[in-house]
């Protein structure tokens, strides 16, 4: 009897459950996303809070996992109330009112949870996410087939101006686990510009980390994926080729020393609009 077909047909079956398994892992960002990051003073806003990629959000964030929410704009910085918060279907929503004209910035920062991934599947994130040296040590020591158990936790920004005047809250640090702090206005840049950003790991410069950039340009195409390492004072140059939303993101990723975790992780994204 010819088995043939039916082996062709469990190596489909196979083939669909690893690229379906492959995108699951790979739909894990966290970002803000606003409709538009030109806003008018004195409005009520819903900020999405996308947890899947820069386009889909897969599934919304629980309240109580909520750490941290913050908001800077041009008078002062101040931590958020959860009630803020509400979800619809997939989709976190942050309410936010902005006052006068200036530039601002909104933060979360969510606490962390757990993972466990095969050995494959751990691989293919660390070479998707750019920890290129992360992988090297698992192969340098033969333990690419080992299973992995990940705790992370994920901490983001968005930077949006209101009117035209624009004020010095792009430059604020959440204190956050893990953030993203521009070095200059991007509302003061344009197309074509090179956006430097300080990556911090506690409150202290990430030296060396992968920095990963990208977005959708104003017609809505993807943006070109830009890949830098962050110098030894954590800053990263990023060129903005393109009008539309941009993200900035790093992973801090370290070996775990509490048992049953063999890996530790802080998330940081960044994202803002180029006119």
């Amino acid at each position: 009897m010819n088995h043939e077909p039916r082996r062709r047909l469990r190596t489909l079956i196979l083939l669909t459950a690893l690229a379906l398994s492959a995108g699951s892992l790979a739909a894990h960002d966290l970002f803000l996303k606003l409709n538009s990051y030109f806003l008018a003073p004195n409005t009520a806003v819903r900020v999405p809070l996308l947890n899947g990629t820069f386009s889909t959000s897969e599934n919304s964030i629980e309240r109580n996992r909520i750490a941290a929410l913050s908001l800077a704009g041009p008078e002062e910085a101040s931590p958020l109330d959860t009630t803020a918060i509400t979800a619809r279907n997939d989709t976190t929503f942050i309410a936010v009112r902005t006052g006068g004209a200036g530039t601002y910035v909104l933060g979360v920062s969510v606490r962390p949870w757990e993972i466990e991934l095969t050995g494959e599947q751990f691989n293919g994130y660390l070479k998707q996410e750019g920890l290129d040296d992360v992988l090297a040590e698992r192969t340098r020591s033969g333990a690419l087939a080992t299973p992995a158990k990940e705790r992370y936790a994920k901490h983001v920004k968005a930077i949006f101006q209101v009117g035209t005047a624009r004020s010095e809250a792009w430059a604020t640090a959440f204190a956050y686990p893990a953030e993203i702090v521009p070095l200059a206005n991007p509302y003061g840049l344009g197309r074509g510009a090179t956006l430097r950003v300080r990556c911090l790991v506690n409150g202290q410069p990430a030296p060396n980390v992968t920095v990963l950039a990208g977005g959708r340009t104003r017609t809505g195409a993807r943006q070109a994926l830009v890949k830098v390492r962050a110098d030894a004072d954590g800053v990263a140059a990023i060129p903005l080729a393109a009008a539309g939303k941009w993200y900035v993101k790093f992973i801090s990723m370290r070996d775990a020393t509490e048992p049953g975790i063999t890996h530790q992780s802080e998330w940081a994204t960044l994202t803002f609009e180029v006119r």
